[in-house]
This record gives C-alpha cells, structure tokens and sequence, in this order.
C-alpha cells in the first residue's frame, strides 16, 4: 500500500466545440479516501467532492468516488477557455492541471460584389467572408468544381478571428451560368462545411452562325437554312435577307423563326443569304453563298470524268508494258557480247594467247552465232 506522497491526481486536456459539452475527469490510483477537487480559471471551486461550490447550472456532477471525480459544463461557451485544476487534498496537496480548449464554430459565409447581371468585358471583385472561427478558418474559391486560389486575410477580433478572401475576375461569356462556391473549411465543422454559392449572369453581344442541310443543292431539292445565333439576352428574332434586300415573296421560300426553308430550288435561288441577329450590347451576321446546280449537268460531269480515268489507266499499263520488253531486250545483248569475249580466255595459259584465241573466235563468229528469242 503506497503512503499518501505516493498519490498523483491524473487528468486530461480536453477540446470541445463552442456551445457543447465538457467533462473533466481526474483520477487517482490509489487514494485512502482523501478528497478530490475541481476549481476553475480562476481559482474558483466548482466541485469539493461530490460538494457542488458554485452556482452555475451548466456544471453538473458526473462522477464522484475515492478514485475519480468528473463533472460536465454544457454549453461551453469562449468565456470556458482555460486551464482547470483537480486537487488531492493530501499533505502536501498535489494538483494536476488540464487545458479546456474552445473551438469557435464559424458563421456561414457570406459572398458579396457580384454584380447581376454583368456585362462581358466587365472587371469583377468577389469577396468571400466568415466571422467568429477560432482558431482562424480556412476558405476555398471553386468555379463549378475546380478550385480556384484566391487571396486571404485574416483580422482578430477579441477571441475570435474574422476571415475573408478575395477572388478577381474578368468576365467573359463561357462565366455565363457558371457557379462560384466559397467554402469554409475548420476543425469545428469537420463533418459539414458552411459554403455559399453564386451563380453569375454575363450578357454579351450575340455571334451568328449558318448550318445548311445540303452539301451540293440541286435544282428541286428540298434545303434548310438554320440561323445559330447565341446571346444574352437571347438575340430573338432573326433577320433573313438576299443579295443585300428582303427575300421575295414566294411560296417555296418558308421563314420560321431562325429557319429559311426551300421547298424546291431552282435557279432563281442562286445569291448570298445573310442571317443578322442582334440584342442591346450588339449585333452579328453570316452569309451562305447558295449556287444551285442542274442534275443532269452533275451526271455529264459524272461520266466524262469516268471516261478519262479509263483513258489514263490504259496509257499507264502499255507504258509499262513496253518498259519491261525493251528492258529484257537489252539484258540479254549484253548477256551475248560477254560470252563472245570470253571465248578463247578459258583455256589460254597467259594473257598474249587469250588475245590471240579471241581474234580467232572472232573469225567465226559468223559461224558460231547465238540467238535469244
């Protein structure tokens, strides 16, 4: 059995969110009975024993025996922070001491500067702010999901700190309907971030495209023209014009909406058709060059076209075909000249009789002929 200088109260320190709960345990392995006791920050007893000392109705006994004294502080608030002291009321007393740590829990942040809608062109200053985190929060900028740095400053305030990051913009129209989120990131909120969303509005002038169904329009088909044009705001209608004047009135040419339909082309069709679309910042046009074709023109074409490709590909062959006679031709002269000269050299003892054997060879050569067929 150890004697009473043997005994150590053991404690821990504790971290807690603002506006929970807190328990302070301490603990003695081998006590004789002798009293444990909780005081304060400032040195005021909260509990004697399972003796309640202050009146404070957010301090409740957990647990008292000879062994171990824990009590509760709900509703911990900033003012909570600091070092606690168990005491062992042995002689000499001995006390251990733990630290209450106070998370302050962030308010949900706030962007401002957005201005709606902006116009393309604009320079935008977003600015993201949170109050009350402790220690200081952390924010992240996204634009839809990718993150985006933007530039952080913190600034004290009491126990608390205030946070606030700015995010610089120039905005064209790919921002238009793009969400720009802030995001605050603490210990506190581990398991829920606070984040705020906006989403930005961008008008700009409208830009004009033609997309035609035909590739090669022939007289009596049936063509679509179709006027893309994109704007904010929506720059709705189109204006349809031929040659630099307004389409003739006729009952093939059919305008809906951002449509020019032909419902049979001939001829008279041929010209330069412009689509023009506009909203209050601006306006763009597209032209479309039409040139209608005859049907039987194209099959003539078709075929003069197949008939000189036969052409060449018969030249190309007896060309090569003549190549190759004129060169076995020539391959085997030559095989005729070297057997010639060689006559006479197979059997000669020096060089003086091949000479002499060759000449003789050459004198029959009218007798001794060969012929390659």
């Amino acid at each position: 059995v150890l004697s009473a200088s043997g005994q150590y109260p053991l404690v821990q320190n504790v971290t807690v969110t603002q506006g929970g709960t807190a328990n302070l345990t301490c603990r003695v392995e081998y006590n004789d009975n002798t009293s444990l006791q909780w005081s304060n920050p400032a040195q005021q007893t909260l509990f004697f024993g399972d003796k309640k000392a202050l009146r404070d109705n957010r301090i409740e006994l957990v647990r008292a025996s000879s062994s171990e004294l824990t009590i509760s502080i709900s509703d911990v608030s900033l003012s909570d922070e600091g070092m606690y002291t168990c005491s062992l009321f042995t002689m000499p007393v001995r006390t251990a001491k733990a630290y209450l740590t106070v998370l302050g829990v962030p308010e949900k942040p706030e962007i401002n500067g957005l201005k709606k809608p902006a116009v393309e062109g604009d320079y935008i200053t977003l600015t993201c702010i949170t109050q009350g985190s402790k220690p200081a929060a952390d924010l992240r900028w996204f634009r839809n999901e990718k993150e985006v740095k933007g530039a952080k400053e913190v600034n004290a305030e009491g126990k608390t700190f205030k946070v606030q990051s700015s995010l610089q913009l120039h905005v064209d129209r790919n921002d238009d309907g793009v969400a720009y989120t802030c995001r605050v990131d603490h210990v506190a909120l581990a398991l829920a971030p606070q984040q705020a969303t906006e989403v930005l509005e961008v008008q700009y002038a409208p830009r004009v495209e033609i997309i035609h169904s035909l590739e090669v329009p022939q007289e009596g088909q049936y063509l679509k023209l179709e006027c893309l044009s994109k704007g904010n705001p929506s720059p709705d209608p189109v204006m349809w014009t031929k040659d630099g004047v307004e389409l003739p009135d006729l009952d093939r040419m059919i305008v809906d909406g951002r449509e020019l339909t032909f419902t049979s082309l001939n001829k008279t069709d041929n010209g330069t058709y412009r689509c023009e679309a506009s909203n209050h910042l601006g306006r763009s046009s597209a032209e479309y060059v039409l040139y209608v074709y005859d049907p039987n023109a194209l099959g003539q074409h078709g075929t003069d076209h197949a008939l000189i490709g036969g052409v060449v590909a018969v030249v190309v062959f007896v060309t090569l075909c003549l190549i190759i006679v004129l060169g076995r031709y020539l391959a085997r002269h030559k095989g005729t000249y070297l057997t010639n000269e060689a006559k006479g050299a197979d059997d000669a003892p020096d060089a003086d009789t091949a000479i002499i054997n060759a000449e003789g060879n050459h004198a029959h050569a009218e007798e001794k002929k060969e012929y390659f067929i």
